[in-house]
């Protein structure tokens, strides 16, 4: 089937989980009219439909393509980034004095949700463009923004982030990757870096990499790191000496090509410095906050694909019988609890994603408050939206029973897609570890506790999710004493309770929105449903992991690792 963008729902959250009415309010947004957004949400959603959508199976069975000379992407490809860069897609929310349009993060968060749903492993060299801008722009000199943000801000050249090495893994601080001065202010940069997404290919006429390297004489670990800005051509219009030495062969995103990277080998690998030496985490994060939004939205992305598949399916399968007569398989109770489940997570992940991005926005416009919850969400974000993904593409692939299994249908697609999204941009369990080693110990405890009093004035009819608000609050402050075992013992349970708490609170504030807002019945009687679902069957689940989230760390210490490999 087709893939019809949800813009009823997007921009129902626009208005009532962004708040885009009150950014517009705000002079730096002011472009972002009624009118305009309602544009923006219509034309990305017929943009990624039209373009995009009819490429994504051929990206799995095609895939990229690597040789000697580079890597290279299915036919239609190239002319399918072409037209999203001819059309100013990429500059939506990047900033107007390099060529950006300036609008709020949240709005070009509708155009990346329905990339990702019409082609996930296409999509990612847009996701990662973004946070190479970040960086270059938190981070990099003037004379560093005005040579490289033009063009990739309108999307011309592509960006990346060369983090991981053979020998470090998640462990950035072991990377060996050198960075030598050459005394005019430009670096050679030497070593490998693996997991390249989007490294190399064809669509392009530049890349821009950003490269995690040390210095000479760096202190050890990730407190001597530095990061460089290595283009693939020279502003003299020279071949860089980097390139991509293979491709890996994965379960699935097969139209992105993940690079081993060498930089060095043959001749002097030209870089300069972001920032100052041996300050490159704080760069690196820049780029990652942003990277792991986005991660989570492809969880989003992925879900809406795979429900409507499996709705459409279950509508038109028919198999076995009800009240004496062949019934489709959607009229049967446990059909109906997977869809029914499907919609409700999907829409309670995307409320999750753009309620962040929404605090993003504000913080952008000084609201400090709106900052920090924007940081405390982001670990939940990535990590949830992720998990949603992959259970609601597993689902889909049950949905379909045998013909799921069966590669021409299209939902196993979806769920080896989706499988990636919980483990890149830092595994679900570094979100975690994250979210109770750096996030909840912001303001004492503060951030969290004002979001959990909010929540919990929201919802007091809600009887469920008032039981999940006091639990996270009661888990939250044991593990701001907890040692350090412990609370990353509860790190994952912890982070899905609040996940789903705050999700929770967002999916009761849309069903009352629907009160004052005019929609269609079939939107509006979804919306009652997925939330009812929500709060009575999911939420409940939550509930249940707060043992878990109170164990501690013996119980994990108590099998040997000899035990485990008997």
């Amino acid at each position: 089937m087709t893939y019809a963008p949800p813009l009823d729902e997007q921009k129902f959250l626009l208005r009532h989980i962004v708040g885009i009415d009150a950014l517009a309010a705000h002079e730096r947004f002011a472009e972002a009219t009624p009118d305009l957004v309602d544009a923006i949400v219509d034309g990305a959603g017929a943009f990624a439909g039209g373009t995009f959508a009819p490429l994504n199976r051929l990206g799995d069975t095609e895939g990229a393509k690597w040789s000697g000379a580079g890597v290279t992407l299915p036919a239609g490809f190239r002319d399918a980034y072409q037209a999203y860069v001819a059309g100013g897609w990429n500059t939506l929310s990047a900033p107007a004095e390099f060529g950006g349009q300036g609008l709020p993060l949240s709005l070009a968060t509708v155009l990346m949700e329905d990339l990702g749903s019409a082609n996930m492993g296409f999509s990612l060299v847009m996701m990662l463009s973004p946070g190479a801008i970040e960086a270059l722009l938190h981070h990099g000199s003037p004379e560093l923004q005005q040579a490289w943000l033009p063009k990739l801000v309108s999307g011309e050249w592509t960006g990346t982030m060369n983090l991981t090495e053979p020998q470090a893994g998640s462990d950035v601080g072991a990377l060996k990757t050198r960075a030598d001065p050459v005394g005019d202010g430009s670096y050679w940069i030497k070593g490998q870096k693996i997991f390249i997404t989007f490294g190399d290919h064809d669509l392009a006429d530049n890349i821009v990499h950003l490269v995690l390297a040390r210095v000479p004489g760096a202190p050890q670990g990730t407190r001597g790191i530095s990061l460089f800005l290595v283009p693939k051509i020279l502003a003299d219009g020279t071949r860089n000496d980097l390139r991509c030495v293979s491709i890996e062969h994965k379960l699935g995103i097969h139209a992105a090509p993940t690079c081993v990277m060498s930089y060095g080998d043959e001749d002097r690998c030209v870089g300069w410095l972001i920032g100052d030496e041996n300050k490159g985490m704080a760069a690196m994060f820049t780029m990652m906050n942003n990277a792991r939004l986005n991660v989570g939205l492809q969880g989003v992305s992925i879900a809406e694909r795979a429900s409507q598949l499996a709705v459409a399916y279950a509508r038109e399968r028919v198999q076995g019988a009800r009240e004496g007569r062949p019934a489709r398989i959607i009229e049967h109770p446990d059909v109906r609890r997977m869809l029914l489940r499907m919609k409700a997570l999907t829409q309670a992940a995307r409320a999750l994603t753009y309620y962040a991005a929404g605090r993003i926005d504000r913080g952008n416009l000084g609201d400090a408050e709106a900052k920090a919850r924007a940081d405390l969400l982001t670990p939940l974000v990535k990590a949830y939206g992720t998990d949603v993904g992959v259970e609601v593409t597993s689902l889909a692939v049950q949905v379909h029973g045998g013909m799921g299994y069966v590669e021409e249908t299209g939902a196993a697609q979806h769920y080896r897609d989706a499988r990636i999204s919980p483990i890149y941009e830092g595994t679900n369990g570094i979100q975690a570890a994250d979210l109770v080693g750096r996030k909840l110990a912001m303001d004492g405890g503060g951030v969290l506790r004002r979001l959990l009093a909010e929540m919990r004035e929201d919802s007091g009819a809600e009887p469920a999710i008032v039981a999940l608000i006091d639990a996270c609050g009661e888990v939250a402050e044991q593990l701001l004493t907890a040692d350090g075992d412990d609370r990353l013992a509860a790190s994952y349970p912890f982070l899905t309770m609040l996940a789903t708490a705050v999700a929770g609170w967002l999916m009761i504030r849309q069903a009352s929105s629907l009160q004052a807002d005019p929609v269609p019945e079939e939107f509006a009687a979804m919306k009652r449903g997925a939330m009812r679902f929500y709060l009575d069957q999911i939420v409940p689940e939550a509930i249940g992991r707060k043992a878990s989230a109170m164990a501690g760390a013996a119980p994990l210490y108590a099998v040997s690792e000899e035990a485990f490999a008997a």
